[in-house]
């Protein structure tokens, strides 16, 4: 696990020095162990090593192939590169390290970018080729590792994080409007945009590879040669980006259940022992949920010596897990550890913030923090329960979606149409929690599933934005509207039913967008490892062909992969009501962070104040305050939105031009 960064100079300078290392200085946190620049005409690669496997001076990177062409820098791991390192050594490529980085190389210049399709792993990884002067990006099918990047029309500029391409200047720093009304949706910036203008992320299975620019001579006579000679003209390079995977539910397997809770089983397990490779400690994060408990358990009948597990607990009941956790790490006899959040949450809130590059506002950032914290202190690598809820359809929107839709069938859509819009318009003027219920269902009802999956989710609805927000931001924005996100991924889906369709949807937004980046960013943050078996690339293929009566069954939620854990895991732990990594947020900002958050949202300069009205704001606040109702979501949205604001707009100085 690393972090990269780098760019082109397709003037073909030698890129300063300085530069590199100021885009790798930012993110030391994501390889505090070796550190590496390369300069010379056309590029300049930067690299901070976490030292995983091959902990040698000969895994640090850039590393060149064993022909000196091509030169590369890899965030990640991969999984299978042990069996590809084999095969390649029998073909004779004349390997010179033990690393993984090496096998992607000789994999490279054997296939070029179809060596994608052999790769299974995390990754994210930039290719220079010396003899092409080209530029070849690519990021892991699920989006596990973050990959940034600038384009100018000349030169690519490309980072694990945001945070080293705004140490160029020559970037611009423009908010991009449409991304603002996108994170009080959805509490995070869809990909590809940023929070910027002019800064984009690469998409999950995608690849960027950005060619030399042809000459062309004026005089067919002179001879093409480098550098660039009297006579000949540059075309701009070109820039291409390309989808080299994607999840597909268009074939349903024909398997007995008995024989696909065998495979899934042999699968998650096969994952799990891939993921326990390292030569450094490793362990695993333990929540008490389904999918912790299951990798860890498959963990520890895989190991021959106790798995070292990790746990966040709060003071508060509602939201502590640690009992459940405590009974598999007994059960299976880890080396358990555990963290109580007790007043930690304002004096490390902004520390946490900070390593976020643009707004983000899931509020599970704080326990993951600290349980990444807690598990820093004993391993490099942990290994999570990621992925489960959005493979298997494990979370407790997808009830309440299922709910809707039986109640959607029951009505003529006459009736959904016309007569439900106004009958919510009537419940949204009451400030009573069941009427604001009811308002959402008759509104969602209204509406065709796709639209009724991203209501029911989104974190505000329009008439709280439109109350909210100002008319400049308002103006700015036209017709745009969030859903757009949502209903571009449904309508991209294959799948065979509306469950397969919304589970693509949220393995292309949520899970990438949302889950993945909080896990990278507060994991690295510690410079720590996270592997996550249920994530595996055949994983997800194998799910993908399961009928959606498998994944859920009568309101069952993750139904097969229950059947599948019920020889590893007791029922109070398969069956138990789903709690999630949920904050006491209402009770925060009302007692701990109640002079934190009043300080930013209504004292510390700009932000929020360019895009909403404050009188607004200020009721919303008050109202909480007065526990006349429960505004944390919306609230807590606009904290974090104003501790980024304030500390990567305001005190570097950047703009914000307006309309």
């Amino acid at each position: 696990m690393c972090g990269i960064a780098g760019f082109t100079k397709f003037d073909m300078s030698v890129p300063d020095e300085s530069m590199l290392k100021a885009m790798g200085d930012v993110i030391q946190h994501r390889g505090p162990d070796a550190y590496g620049i390369h300069a010379e005409e056309g590029v300049g690669l930067c690299h901070r090593r976490l030292s995983i496997v091959d902990l040698s001076e000969a895994g640090n990177q850039p590393m060149k192939s064993a022909n000196e062409r091509y030169l590369i820098v890899f965030n990640g791991e991969i999984y299978n590169f042990l069996e590809l390192r084999e095969a390649l050594v029998k073909e004779g490529y004349p390997f010179q390290n033990k690393t993984d980085t090496e096998v992607i190389l000789a994999l490279y210049e054997k296939e070029g970018e179809k060596c994608l399709d052999h790769l299974n792993g995390m990754f994210a990884f930039a290719i220079w080729d010396r003899q092409e002067k080209s530029l070849f990006l690519a990021r892991d099918r699920i989006g596990k590792k973050p990959l940034y990047y600038y384009y100018d029309g000349t030169d690519l500029y490309f980072a694990s994080e945001m945070k080293s391409l705004l140490t160029i200047p020559t970037i611009p720093t423009d908010i991009r409007v449409d991304a603002v009304y996108d994170f009080f949706a959805y509490q995070y910036v869809p990909d590809p945009k940023t929070i910027f203008k002019d800064i984009h992320k690469l998409e999950p299975g995608h690849y960027l590879k950005l060619e030399r620019p042809k000459l062309k001579l004026e005089n067919p006579r002179l001879k093409l040669e480098s550098p660039k000679s009297d006579g000949e003209k540059l075309d701009n390079p070109k820039l291409e980006k390309k989808q080299y995977w994607d999840v597909s539910f268009a074939t349903e397997s024909s398997k007995p259940e008995a024989e696909i809770k065998k495979d899934l089983l042999d699968l998650l397990t096969a994952c799990t022992k891939r993921r326990m490779i390292a030569d450094v400690p490793l362990g695993a994060f333990l929540s008490g949920g389904i999918d912790s408990s299951g990798v860890v358990a498959l963990m520890a009948n895989n190991s021959d010596k106790p798995v070292k597990t990790c746990s966040i607990g709060f003071d508060e009941k509602k939201f502590n897990e640690t009992e459940f956790a405590k009974i598999v790490a007994d059960k299976y006899k880890t080396e358990h550890h555990e963290f109580t959040v007790h007043q930690n949450v304002k004096d490390n809130l902004e520390k946490i913030v900070a390593f976020f590059d643009e707004p983000f506002a899931d509020p599970s950032l704080v326990p993951t923090y600290f349980v990444s914290e807690l598990a820093r202190q004993q391993v490099t690598v942990a290994v999570a329960g990621d992925g489960g809820d959005e493979v298997f359809a494990g979370y407790e929107k997808y009830s309440i979606d299922d709910i809707e839709n039986r109640l959607r069938n029951k009505f003529p859509r006459f009736i959904r149409k016309k007569i439900f819009p106004p009958l919510a318009n009537l419940l949204a003027k009451s400030n009573n929690t069941l009427c604001r219920k009811g308002k959402t269902l008759l509104t969602s009802l209204s509406l065709e599933p796709e639209m009724g999956f991203y209501l029911s989710n989104a974190q505000i609805d329009d008439r709280q934005w439109n109350r909210l927000v100002n008319t400049d931001t308002r103006s700015q924005l036209g017709d745009y509207h969030p859903s757009r996100i949502t209903t571009d991924a449904y309508h991209r889906a294959d799948g065979r039913d509306h469950l397969a369709r919304i589970l693509y949807t949220d393995m292309k937004t949520y899970l990438p967008g949302g889950i993945l980046v909080k896990v990278d960013r507060m994991s690295m943050a510690n410079s720590l490892e996270v592997r996550a078996p249920i994530l595996d690339k055949e994983v997800l293929e194998f799910s993908a062909t399961l009928s959606s009566s498998l994944k859920f069954r009568d309101g069952e939620k993750k139904y097969i992969l229950k059947e599948t854990f019920k020889q590893l895991l007791p029922d109070d732990i398969l069956y138990r009501k789903k709690m999630g990594f949920s904050v006491p947020l209402a009770i925060w900002l009302r007692t701990e962070l109640k002079e934190l958050a009043s300080d930013y949202l209504f004292s510390k300069g700009e932000g929020i104040q360019n895009f909403f009205n404050m009188d607004e704001v200020k009721s919303l606040w008050s109202q909480h305050q007065e526990e006349k109702a429960d505004h944390s979501a919306i609230l807590w949205s606009m904290l974090m939105f104003q501790m980024w604001w304030y500390q990567y707009m305001q005190l570097q100085g950047r703009k914000y031009q307006g309309a």
